[in-house]
């Protein structure tokens, strides 16, 4: 008999998680098999595995600990992977060769599955000196653009992820560049950015003070603090980043703040890490843990949390140990500090089970009562294993216990840390879980609230077609289970009714007892005003908040897909399917017998011979629109592929409707054998300098607005729209327009693809 509550729970254990032989036949022949698997790899480091396996078996059984996604797919499969989620890299020197060398280490890093950040802080702004070589130094951003051309290369090879962070301090003289970094819709698409924002930063700001921007001792700039947090705030109000991390806030309340200093963090947030740091994750699935939902004695029990959070730490603990690592650094700073990320899934569903609005006054205080009971717990499994196992090595008991985190810690767990030591030198965290979270039956993700009661998903089958199917929160699915038809009671809302000062109000209850950080969104209408938005960032920084990040419709990553939502006083409905899946093209245009058109000439580093680029154009209604493309070369090298591509792309644009998406292919064409350097700027292939004329002639004739951008007028477009809006980004792994942001990544509510996980 199946565990799983839903299909789309199966499918995803049987695509992401289910160990399979090269071929695709199954290894685990049941999720129970999965669940065997993992017990036994996470047993073998003990005295007795036998015993462990037993006990780590029931904590996995019935989706109640969901260890994250590298070690469900991972863990006793013998394959060479990382059971780790997420990496801090090395300090970025400010040398060329450096520079270059972290850049093979986070190749090789993401090669094995991992997500990376990366502080660019350190390297000298654009325009410095390079001494020696007689030449102004390019600046990070130029950087950012060689690690982003990494990333997809990567991804393009098989990588499972390609998710990366990049940070840059709030005084580095080029941040005013990294804050507008992704006003260019083409630019940096595998990184999440964030501004590190100092205490001092934000006092400037609350007193309209002056802020300097230095590097290496040099005030290169100076400007008002103000005026630089609201081109922060701008910047991701228009275009949904760059978020803020408080920094000196990690800082002083890490527990290891005596023997490291943190500068970054992993991909969404969650784990602000030292140079080298790892850490793994796992989520309490909390809905799990409530007995009589949806009545007045509904409850969650505590003791079974306790027993579960000691077990799951147990089980985190030896994956310090059953785990391989890309590099030997990072194996060395994981051992010596043994840091793990112990958060929870499905908070929103168990307090609407226990009766409770989520982001009211009553659900925060709740939520601050099981995380403390959460962390409580940890750390006493910790201190316990310290008793058994050893400390992690790095231990100072009164440098550990002075750290700000420890400072609120109850009594008599720091008084058994003081005694014993602890074996986590951190151990609480807040993941997203997207896909864990469908795979344990649509539970709400991590900390955020129920994205929608219910949503069609469509199915692609083995014949081509597609199927529809439902699927349902857990919380909704238990209600009609006990409940009917009966109207949703007023207490049910979603992550887009909800207002975001409600949002803001849950982080902060949870962050008081999560010792890293947390990863969530903080969903915005797009008719938010601007001073209601930079309000939401104030109270993140006034509640004591480590970051924030937040998600308003806009143009450059597109509109959330409209969901089928069960308005609170009804039980969620499917929408009507209206045949939205196919799209006819229409009749392509005839030729005339003369067009206008413009020819270009790019020569490529390397090669003899030029390339001469011809776009002709047709004129509709008085607009002037891409007909058609012309490749000539002395190089005869190119002659097959330039003909095929030539008419390819004009085959696409006599079709008419919207082809800038032409350019951003193009564009994404990586050579393996490397790019190359033109008029300042990385470019990856020969194809894509070729998609770089192309968009600079739409620009030209007023087809598109920018560069990066999209359609800026066409009579002929048929626009697309999903429940009345724009359709928003296609998902890179299946194409469907069913990406929505949860838990700050962008994810498909068809696949379960997310670029975080």
């Amino acid at each position: 008999m199946s565990r799983f509550h839903a299909p789309i729970a199966e499918q995803i254990w049987d695509m992401k998680y289910r160990l399979k032989e090269a071929d695709g036949t199954p290894i685990d022949t049941s999720v129970e098999d999965t669940w065997r698997r993992i017990a036994r790899a996470l047993a073998v480091v003990e005295k007795d595995p036998a015993l462990w396996e037993e006990r780590f078996y029931a904590a996995l059984e019935g989706f109640k600990f969901l260890p994250a996604g590298r070690i469900t797919a991972g863990a006793g499969t013998g394959r060479a992977v990382t059971l780790f989620n997420c990496f801090v890299m090395g300090t970025i020197p400010d040398t060329m060769s450096g520079i270059f060398e972290a850049l093979r280490e986070a190749a090789l890093t993401m090669q094995q599955g991992g997500g990376i950040g990366y502080d660019f802080s350190t390297i000298r702004p654009r325009g410095a000196e390079v001494k020696g070589v007689a030449a102004d130094a390019s600046g990070p951003l130029s950087f950012m653009d060689v690690w982003d051309a990494m990333c997809r290369t990567i991804m393009s090879a098989g990588s499972r992820r390609g998710a990366m962070m990049a940070t840059m301090r709030c005084d580095h003289p080029d941040i005013e560049v990294f804050i507008e970094a992704k006003k260019d819709a083409a630019r940096l698409r595998m990184f999440n950015l964030s501004v590190l924002i100092t205490d001092p930063f934000m006092a400037a700001v609350k007193a309209d003070g002056p802020w300097e921007l230095v590097f290496g001792g040099r005030v290169y700039k100076t400007l008002p603090a103000r005026d630089l947090w609201n081109r922060i705030m701008r910047n991701t109000y228009d275009f949904a980043e760059p978020g803020v991390i408080f920094i000196d806030r990690i800082n002083a309340a890490n527990n290891l703040g005596y023997v490291e200093q943190i500068a970054a963090t992993n991909p969404c947030g969650e784990q602000p890490l030292p140079p080298y740091g790892a850490c793994l994750l796992g989520s309490i699935n909390l809905p799990t843990l409530v007995s009589g939902a949806f009545t007045a004695g509904a409850k969650l029990d505590v003791s079974a949390l306790d027993d579960l959070v000691r077990m799951a730490v147990r089980m985190m603990d030896n994956t310090v140990d059953a785990s391989r690592f890309p590099l030997p650094q990072q194996e060395a700073e994981a051992r010596a500090k043994r840091r793990i990320g112990l958060g929870v899934t499905g908070l929103a569903d168990a307090l609407l089970m226990v009766g409770l609005r989520y982001g009211s006054a009553e659900a925060a205080a709740q939520t601050e009562a099981w995380m403390h009971a959460i962390a409580r717990a940890a750390y006493l499994a910790s201190v316990d294993l310290a008793r058994e196992k050893g400390a992690f090595p790095l231990f100072d008991a009164d440098a550990y216990l002075a750290s700000g985190t420890m400072q609120g810690m109850d009594a008599d767990v720091r008084a058994l840390i003081a005694k014993h030591g602890i074996r986590n030198a951190l151990l609480t965290s807040v993941a997203p879980t997207g896909t864990i979270s469908l795979y344990a039956g649509n539970v709400s993700s991590g900390i955020e609230p129920v994205f929608a009661y219910a949503y069609t998903r469509k199915v692609l089958q083995k014949d081509g077609s597609r199927t529809q199917e439902e699927v349902v929160d857990y919380a909704v699915r238990l209600w009609r289970e006990t409940h009917g038809d009966a109207p949703l009671p007023d207490y049910f809302v979603n992550a887009q009714t909800l207002p975001p000062l409600d949002h803001v109000r849950m982080q902060a209850a949870a962050q008081k007892w999560i010792d890293s950080s947390i990863s969530k969104t903080i969903n915005c209408p797009e008719d938010i005003s601007f001073e209601a938005f930079q309000e939401v960032y104030m109270a993140a920084w006034d509640q004591g908040c480590k970051g924030c990040t937040t998600y308003r419709p806009n143009a450059v990553t597109g509109s959330v897909l409209t969901v089928s939502e069960a308005a609170p006083a009804t039980p969620a409905q499917v929408p009507e399917d209206k045949g939205g899946e196919v799209v006819y093209l229409a009749e392509p245009l005839s030729r005339p017998a003369a067009l206008e058109g413009n020819t270009y000439k790019v020569k490529w580093p390397g090669s003899e011979h030029a390339l001469y680029i011809t776009v002709n154009d047709i004129i509709i209604a008085g607009h002037r629109r891409p007909f058609e493309v012309f490749i000539n070369s002395k190089n005869m090298e190119h002659f097959a592929w330039t003909v095929a591509l030539t008419r390819m792309i004009s085959a696409v644009f006599r079709r008419g409707g919207d082809i800038s998406f032409v350019v951003e292919e193009l564009k994404a064409v990586f050579d393996p054998r490397g790019g190359a350097w033109m008029e300042g700027r990385y470019v990856p292939s020969i194809l894509a300098a070729i998609g770089g004329v192309i968009e600079r002639h739409l620009i030209a004739i007023g087809f598109i607005e920018g560069e990066g951008l999209g359609l800026k007028t066409d009579p002929h477009a048929e626009q697309m729209v999903v429940g009345g809006g724009p359709l928003g980004a296609a998902c890179p792994s299946c194409n469907s327009f069913s990406v929505q942001m949860k838990e700050g990544c962008m994810t498909c509510n068809d696949c379960g693809h997310s670029k975080c996980g």
